[in-house]
């Protein structure tokens, strides 16, 4: 396993989910802000307080796993891999956090452009 390969292979790998998930909460955003008038402030920051929850819990899981890995394979061969996992979960993260601000900010009637 070509350790340069793996790494180039995580940070795309990264960069796909981060990308997915920036258009997902795009999309949520745009169709709860025109279809959901009746969402209240309260609901908004409910719906956002339990995505940052997963999401946090996904990222800190993800970058356990990876730390495990980075120490249990012997003679640092398991750092690419490791540091990939670790880096899946962090882009994984971002794009939850981005999709509980749009679920927060449509909550409270808010375009992307405020």
């Amino acid at each position: 396993m070509d350790p340069q390969k793996t790494t180039k292979k995580a940070q795309e790998t990264t960069e796909q989910a981060t990308e997915q998930a920036s258009g997902v909460a795009s999309g949520i955003t745009g169709t709860i802000a025109s279809v959901a008038k009746p969402v209240t402030s309260t609901l908004g920051n409910t719906i956002s307080g339990l995505t940052d929850t997963v999401g946090g819990t996904v990222g800190a899981a993800t970058r356990g796993l990876g730390q495990t890995v980075n120490s249990a394979v012997p003679g640092g061969m398991g750092q690419p891999v490791g540091d990939a996992v670790s880096n899946i979960g962090s882009g994984v993260e971002r794009g939850v956090k981005e999709v509980g601000k749009g679920v927060k900010d449509a909550g409270e009637m808010r375009t992307s452009e405020e």
